[in-house]
């Protein structure tokens, strides 16, 4: 086999239907949009828009709220830090900082703090400093006889 005789696979790939070409592409004059009409012409935007009965968005109910100054935390489960651990890209001897974590590539970045959840076993004894920890995560870290240290105003 050389260079030049290389080809796709049959029906790989398929050329682009050229409209409003001329009678002889079957796909002239109107382009298949069909005479007269809204959708005919370009610029349609017919969606919600249901003939003069409200339309279904403003049917349903408005429930909830966001709230625009939420805290968004990056979450590690036990389970995470364990696997990074025994892969040799965590330290387990030294402090568990945000940065560390970071630096590891247990979370990408740390938002508005990292947060420590409960899923999954940790074997190792650490000692971690995040911005919050789940009730089960710090009962977990100082079973494996660790400590969990949060900022005091996240306590």
């Amino acid at each position: 086999m050389k260079l030049h005789e290389i080809r796709d696979n049959e029906g790989a790939n398929r050329t682009k239907k050229r409209v409003a070409r001329g009678p002889g592409s079957g796909k002239g004059k109107t382009a298949g949009r069909g005479i007269k009409g809204q959708k005919s012409r370009s610029g349609v935007a017919l969606n919600g828009y249901e003939g003069g009965q409200m339309p279904l968005y403003r049917r349903l109910p408005k429930r909830g709220f966001t709230a625009p100054n939420a805290k968004k935390f990056a979450v590690i489960n036990l389970g995470q830090l364990q696997a990074f651990i025994d892969s040799g890209k965590l330290d387990a001897k030294a402090d568990v900082t945000e940065d560390a974590l970071v630096e590891a590539g247990v979370v990408r970045r740390k938002l508005d703090g990292v947060r420590l959840l409960a899923k999954g076993e940790l074997k190792a004894k650490l000692n971690i400093t995040v911005t919050g920890a789940s009730k089960s995560a710090v009962e977990a870290v100082e079973k494996a006889g660790g400590k969990v240290v949060l900022p005091a105003a996240a306590e």
